[in-house]
């Protein structure tokens, strides 16, 4: 009797393919670390990166231009008593949420109160595209629940988590690419972008790119193709190939801020969440151990080796 293929297998196959990419589990300490990363990065966030938000307060009623999200919801208009107590509100949740106490109530909390932020920050005729792999982190962090820094679990649960945040570090970037195409065309490519872009906010390490010709016309193409070519960022599994794409990323985004003082660190933020944080507990341990601050035996039992 003859064997066939059924035709729905490879299908079949891809969809397992896609489900375990998605739900690959995924050790919960790394969530954890991560988690704690992401709240603490709030104040800092609210303070520093966005301050200017807070300036809204003292706008009048009448400039406030909701985005979409806050026409079609039933948001407040930001008046100095809303901003206010958005401002304090979150940054105080974020700080308790970081303790991992009652991670699915303050975490839920810290992302609506920081959405909220947002809403605030961009109705006003500027919106920023490096929040939205930050803001994902902030809404799937409290769907895990529970974790510990040492924690030897795995989690499918935490695999989704941290899937959709890579994805989404992932689209920022195509779609990026994507944008300089809809509105500027290949002429985005061959024009004066970077160059417009180092004459208004260039520094002492980028002047000199002004007078290269060609650099900078080859630096847009680079840009684009990196971009468009993002998607490749998925196929990365291994915690090496990790490391290195995030040593990759961040590089990119140093680069940008020495060259034009420009830093999506809310962005860097999410590009964390790549990192195999599991690890550093015994790597920890070890530097401890090296630097006299603990024993040997401490590092691993047995000789065993480390987790992840």
């Amino acid at each position: 009797m003859s064997t066939t293929a059924s035709p729905a297998a490879p299908s079949v196959s891809g969809r397992r393919a896609w489900s375990d990419w998605w739900f690959r589990p995924v050790p919960l300490a790394r969530v954890a670390v991560f988690r704690t990363i992401a709240y603490l990065f709030v104040p800092v966030d609210v303070f520093l990166t966005t301050a200017w938000v807070r300036a809204h307060a003292d706008v009048p009623t009448e400039w406030y231009a909701p985005l979409t999200i806050g026409r079609l919801l039933p948001l407040p208009t930001p008046t100095p008593a809303v901003v206010s107590v958005v401002q304090w509100a979150l940054v105080v949740t974020a700080l308790v949420a970081a303790t991992g106490r009652a991670p699915r109530l303050l975490g839920t909390a810290v992302f609506l109160l920081y959405f909220e932020w947002m809403v605030i920050a961009m109705s006003y005729g500027k919106v920023d595209h490096d929040r939205i792999a930050y803001l994902v982190a902030l809404a799937v962090l409290p769907t895990i629940g529970r974790v510990r820094w040492r924690d030897k679990r795995s989690s499918e649960a935490a695999g989704w988590a941290m899937a959709a945040v890579f994805i989404t570090v992932m689209l920022t970037y195509f779609l990026a690419a994507w944008a300089k195409m809809r509105f500027g065309g290949w002429d985005w490519a061959t024009g004066s972008t970077l160059a417009r872009a180092m004459v208004r906010r260039g520094t002492v390490l980028s002047d000199w790119t002004l007078e290269t010709p060609g650099l900078l016309v080859g630096a847009q193409w680079a840009m684009l193709a990196l971009e468009f070519a993002a998607p490749l960022m998925l196929l990365v599994w291994s915690a090496r190939a990790r490391i290195a794409l995030v040593i990759f990323l961040l590089g990119f985004h140093l680069a940008v801020y020495a060259s034009v003082a420009i830093i999506f660190l809310p962005h860097c933020v999410a590009i964390l969440s790549v990192l195999p944080w599991e690890r550093l507990p015994d790597a920890t341990r070890r530097l401890r151990a090296r630097t006299g601050g603990g024993h040997p035996a401490e590092v691993s039992p047995a000789g065993a080796a480390p987790p992840g």
